[in-house]
């Protein structure tokens, strides 16, 4: 069942160094954020992968000095980079008179269908906004103007760990218009 497998999933923090992920596997969770809807069909996303020995690297220049509450990434078999990629007009157009960047959202989506079908495959994932864009601009040898708004780290858990975070009731954040 689908609930079972969003409730499954959380952020990993402890992955096994010593797995790595089969390059299927990851080509799987790239083919379900392809398959991600998007404002006007823009599809404003592109991913670079870094599988080991270089994510280590990559998670070492992405996490340090400030960033480096995140540096446990450097166990993870690959690092995914998400890039922004330009919408198409109507999509700006509207999200211009909305207040609403749908880019962004756009990208969510496709990066929450990236971890569930990773969930699904016994991968574990964390999303990561706060890292350092231009070491990883660098490091990826990605022009100057492009604009990495996320990296998720993907890999094996180190150790099984019951799902622990807290979430509001139902009763707390929906309510029904009459």
């Amino acid at each position: 069942m689908f609930l079972d497998l969003v409730k499954s999933r959380n952020s990993l923090r402890k992955y096994d160094p010593e797995r790595s992920i089969s390059r299927s596997d990851i080509e799987l969770c790239l083919e379900a954020a392809r398959l991600a809807p998007s404002a006007c069909n823009s599809q404003p996303w592109s991913f670079v992968v870094s599988e080991k020995p270089e994510c280590r690297e990559l998670a070492q220049r992405a996490f340090s000095g400030m960033y480096s509450m995140n540096a446990f990434a450097a166990d993870a078999s690959a690092i995914v980079a998400v890039i922004t990629e330009k919408s198409r007009f109507a999509a700006k157009v509207g999200g211009f008179f909305r207040g609403t960047q749908f880019s962004l959202i756009d990208i969510g989506i496709a990066c929450e269908h990236l971890v569930l079908q990773a969930a699904e495959l016994g991968i574990g994932s964390c999303y990561f906004g706060w890292f350092d864009e231009r070491a990883v601009r660098k490091a990826l040898k990605l022009p100057k103007g492009a604009k990495v708004d996320l990296l998720i780290s993907l890999g094996y858990p180190a150790e099984f760990r019951e799902k622990n975070s807290s979430r509001k009731q139902l009763d707390e954040i929906r309510r029904y218009f009459r």
